[in-house]
């Protein structure tokens, strides 16, 4: 009887060279030979018993000089509960089998996962602090098809793969163990034998949803559930808003240099709420913007090169505190948008590259599989098992975080095979074409499942192109974004801006060229991070004048955000550029917070106040920022002075709004204008004022249109138009008319 209970010599080799595939066929109990079989490695211990809940103990055996133990009680069946006695070291402690409790993944999870439509991957991969037959611990569950043996490690085991094998599930390539009695902020990773029998780097979790501080790159055990939530009114308006036809304007951050420690360390979510929150509200803006808050090894790289998709960045506390930051900005009427990176990850050992010994997660194919600027990897959209993983994820942020929105990151390379590639560099399609089908139909099946499972929340795409549909519903063959950052017009506007005001005459398409498509997209007019980065300045510094003439700067800028708040299109600002920061943006420091001791700096941010209340406020300005019937020009051409105008309209017969923009520094006294109704027009903004830090020009809050008709409106006047500035003009009084509002849009 004694022979048909031990484990097979080869068995006992492998699983001591860490490298047997199936170790639960093995290791904890096994009926065997007409009783109980118990088998353990335990390396460094002096001694282990099985202590079985009806008092007996059973002493294991070595085999050997090995750290292979295994005992046998005859006639015992299971279940036979029992724990481990371990001596090591002088000391002892009781500890439960790994290897005793059973599987917590179902045959319907490894069928979803292979079938591509596992919406919620993040609920059974990773490290879940659970209860599981009747005892508290993790379990830890990661996707690795290829590897011959996955273990995970951490200080509980001595980082020693031998101790904790894991469970494979043959039908998903997914691998699983419940460790009992571990909690909370346990440091861990995977080690894993590789597809040709290699010892890969350890891998951090691909879903672990917390991570040490860099340099450290462990995952850690989170808990994520059991937040208390208040902002059930937030989210139940959200799933039924139209914020097509809603005000929009965004604050975009990076979270760990809005503002900093004295000594460089940076705030907690904590500390960021308290301050940042009323500094939006107060600003007037509706949503916050946060660059990747994803962890990510390297700071420079902004979040923009992630390595854990689903852990909130350690740099700035627990997860649960970006938790308790997006509730708080909701219980204030502040939307939050989370930037994503699913266009490529980069190699470092310890993340998603060649992560069981095969290109898993990347094309295998260089051509589609490499980024050759940012010297990347780029995920493979064609496999079904990625397709899960990254819409899983995105769905994480919007339901664990209760996030308002994901804005893409880079789609433009992930639906161009040729994207920065030359000749040669790239395999088009069989019919030549140029797109990446595959990222194609991801992105659509993503939209599509994001719109089912969390209505209202918004997918916003950074796509620099002139793909056809990116904004349009995927059952329209769009790629189903709710808006497009417009990068034209961002380029456009800025390369007209940084002229010199006697020269913009030429230059005068770069401001009116975007109304030829403005509404072929719903877009987001975007001023980001990356317009005040790599040398490029600020914005208030490519602005033109004189050194020493700052006026002619602030007036420059002024006039602008003037211009694009009155323009079609939501509006989205980087941090610091609403009070005119002069040093360019780095992320290794905090905003130059003390240039709001200035007046031309206050003067910015007031401007900003008063842009994003009129945004909010009139619905000119906002409720058909989509549609073309919100926007007539009253005159586009007018190069010779460089002045732009046109009307704002909100489709529902309420009262426009015109916008007079004067690139020159010179008033134009007199300048006639175009209105589309006689009476008293009231000037609600003039970039020019006083309190903005202009000079003061204007037209004393009030003008009289007459019943002559001019540019095409039944009305006209004569305003004075203040040198580098914006005014914005409505009716006083206003009767919805009986047609449409005429124009020559």
């Amino acid at each position: 009887m004694a022979g048909r209970w031990r484990a097979a010599d080869e068995d006992v080799k492998a699983l001591l060279e860490a490298r047997h595939a199936d170790p639960f066929a093995v290791l904890g109990p096994h009926e065997a030979g007409g009783g109980l079989a118990i088998r353990v490695v335990r390396p460094n211990a002096d001694a282990v018993e099985a202590i079985f809940d009806d008092g007996r103990i059973l002493p294991l055996e070595r085999r050997g000089a090995t750290a292979f133990l295994e005992g046998f009680r005859p006639g015992a069946s299971l279940p036979a509960p029992y724990r481990l006695r371990v001596r090591e070291g002088g000391g002892q402690m009781d500890i439960l089998d790994p290897y005793a409790f059973g599987p917590s993944l179902g045959p319907l999870d490894d069928h979803l996962l292979l079938e591509g439509t596992h919406q919620r991957l993040h609920e059974r991969l990773g490290a879940h602090l659970l209860t599981h037959e009747g005892v508290g611990g993790v379990r830890f569950a990661v996707w690795a098809p290829n590897a011959k043996r996955v273990s995970v490690v951490g200080e509980f085991n001595r980082w020693d793969g031998r101790f904790h094998p894991m469970r494979r599930r043959v039908d998903s390539g997914l691998w699983e163990i419940f460790l009992p009695g571990l909690g909370e902020g346990v440091a861990y990773k995977y080690e894993i034998l590789g597809a040709q029998g290699e010892l890969m780097p350890l891998k951090a979790d691909p879903v672990g949803f917390a991570a040490e501080l860099r340099p450290a790159n462990a995952s850690v055990v989170a808990r994520l559930d059991g937040f208390a939530w208040t902002d059930e009114a937030w989210m139940k308006a959200r799933a039924t808003k139209d914020f097509r036809r809603a005000p929009m304007s965004i604050y975009e951050v990076h979270a760990p240099s809005w503002k900093m420690h004295p000594d460089g360390r940076f705030w907690h979510w904590d500390q960021l709420a308290r301050d940042l929150i009323p500094y939006v509200k107060d600003l007037g803006f509706t949503h916050i913007e946060f660059m990747p808050v994803m962890e990510h090894p390297f700071d420079a790289s902004w979040g923009y090169q992630p390595i854990g998709l689903h852990a909130v960045t350690a740099r700035m506390g627990h997860p649960l505190g970006l938790a308790r930051l997006i509730d708080a900005a909701h219980a204030a009427d502040i939307g939050v948008i989370l930037d994503w990176v699913p266009a490529h990850f980069p190699e470092d050992a310890h993340g998603l590259a060649h992560f069981d010994g095969t290109a898993l997660y990347e094309h295998p194919d260089p051509r589609r599989g490499y980024h050759p600027d940012w010297q990347t990897a780029i995920y493979d959209y064609g496999r079904k098992e990625v397709q899960a993983f990254l819409a899983s994820n995105a769905l994480f942020w919007l339901e664990r975080f209760h996030a308002d929105g994901l804005r893409v990151d880079a789609v433009s390379s992930m639906i161009h095979l040729d994207y920065s590639r030359g000749p040669g560099e790239w395999v088009p399609n069989e019919d030549g074409g140029n797109d990446n089908r595959d990222a194609v139909g991801f992105l659509r099946r993503t939209n599509a499942t994001l719109a089912e499972q969390a209505p209202g929340a918004l997918v916003i795409a950074e796509e620099a192109t002139d793909w056809t549909g990116v904004s349009a519903p995927v059952e329209k063959g769009g790629l189903g974004f709710a808006f497009k950052w417009n990068m034209g017009w961002m380029n456009d506007t800025l390369r007209y801006m940084e002229k010199d005001p006697l020269h913009r005459r030429w230059y005068h398409q770069l401001m009116n060229f975007g109304l030829v498509y403005a509404f072929n997209e719903a877009f987001v007019l975007p001023l980001s991070h990356d317009e005040v980065v790599h040398g490029k300045g600020t914005l208030l510094g490519r602005m033109p004048g004189d050194e020493g003439d700052h006026w002619r700067r602030f007036a420059n800028l002024r006039v602008y955000y003037g211009f694009m708040w009155g323009h079609p299109g939501k509006k989205l600002l980087f941090m610091g550029q609403e009070f005119g920061q002069w040093r360019e943006w780095s992320e290794e420091r905090e905003l130059d917070w003390f240039l709001l001791e200035f007046r031309n700096h206050q003067g910015v941010r007031s401007l900003i106040r008063e842009l994003n209340r009129l945004h909010r406020e009139l619905p000119a300005l906002h409720a058909r920022d989509t549609e073309s019937e919100g926007f007539a020009w009253i005159d586009a051409n007018d190069t010779q002075h460089s002045v732009l105008t046109w009307l704002r309209f909100d489709g529902e017969g309420g009262p426009p709004v015109a916008v007079l923009c004067n690139f020159t520094p010179i008033p134009r006294a007199g300048a006639l204008i175009g209105l589309p109704r006689a009476g008293v027009w009231r000037e609600v903004l003039n970039t020019d004022a006083e309190e903005y830090g202009g000079s003061g020009q204007g037209n004393l809050g009030l003008l009289t249109a007459v019943a002559e008709p001019a540019f095409g409106q039944p009305a006209s006047a004569k305003v004075l138009l203040p040198p580098l500035a914006t005014i914005y003009l409505v009716p006083d009084a206003w009767e919805a008319p009986n047609v449409p509002p005429g124009g020559n849009a």
